[in-house]
Parts: structure tokens; C-alpha cells; sequence
């Protein structure tokens, strides 16, 4: 069991199970390796926001959320070779893809890196950020008025 005093959910405690190993850290933050997953437990994998939370550093927690939310069909490219740390069990059900959030003061702004998802595998529970060789996708995609229309349709 891990314990950590986070700047946003307070003192939490992660089972080593819940932990998310990057090998080479992730983008702008190589040093940060080890993260878990934090989300409403009531929406369960149905929350759309989740925070990739760093438990070496814990002011650092980094919005995220499934692809498929907002890009039906996502599927960015990456060399082969870079996903080697993922180990050899790459299929779609052991393979879980986030992108992140970028949420500004006006939040009709807020946008969604398609460029550089973080792929992690569930069965060893490691992960990388890459950049997908893919140049339709964005860095910063636009999502608001997407999730806007989503909450309409489902209310």
C-alpha cells in the first residue's frame, strides 16, 4: 500500500495493484514514473474525466479521458518497437487508452491531446506516452461543445 498526501484528493492510500509504472515517465515529466488512476467510484469506467495522479510528486494530477468520448474510430499509429514496454499482450482487451485534458479558466476552451495518448496494459499495469506517427490528429482538439451534445442526447 502506497500513501500519498495529494494537493487535489487529499491523503489517499493506492494498493500496489492500482499503481501505473511509466518506465520513461511521461511527456515534459520523465522523472515521473509511478501514477494511479482516480475517478468518481459512483460512475465507475463510466466517468469521463479521470486524473492520471503522480504518487512520486503529489501536486501533479493530469486530467484524462477515453478517446472514444469524443473521436468514434480513434486509432493513432505508433512504431512498433515503442510499445515494447507494454510486453507482448497487446490485444484491444488489455490495452486501455487515455488522452489528455487541457482545461482553461473558460472552460467552453477546453481541449484534448489526440497526438500523444497514454496507452497502458491492464495485465502488467505499464504504460507510455507517445506520439503518434498519425499527423490528422491534433494536439489540441476542441471538445466542449462535443460533450455538450453528448449530455444532451443522454439526458
Amino acid at each position: 500500500m502506497v500513501e500519498v498526501n495529494t494537493r487535489i484528493f487529499g491523503r489517499i492510500a493506492i494498493e500496489e495493484e492500482k499503481v501505473i509504472r511509466f518506465d520513461h515517465g511521461i511527456l515534459g515529466f520523465p522523472e515521473l514514473k509511478d501514477f494511479t488512476l482516480i475517478y468518481n467510484e459512483d460512475k465507475g469506467s463510466e466517468s469521463s474525466i479521470k486524473w492520471l495522479q503522480s504518487l512520486q510528486e503529489p501536486g501533479f494530477a493530469m486530467p484524462v479521458m477515453n478517446p472514444e468520448l469524443v473521436v468514434q474510430g480513434y486509432s493513432p499509429k505508433f512504431n512498433g518497437d515503442l510499445l515494447k514496454p507494454l510486453g507482448d499482450n497487446l490485444d484491444g482487451e488489455n490495452i486501455l487508452l487515455f488522452i489528455t485534458v487541457t482545461v482553461p479558466k473558460d472552460i467552453t476552451k477546453t481541449t484534448v491531446n489526440l497526438r500523444a495518448p497514454i496507452i497502458v496494459s491492464v495485465e502488467n499495469r505499464k504504460a507510455v506516452q507517445l506520439i503518434s506517427e498519425d499527423e490528422t490528429y491534433s494536439v489540441k482538439y476542441a471538445i466542449y461543445d462535443k460533450l455538450m451534445a453528448t449530455k444532451e442526447v443522454q439526458a
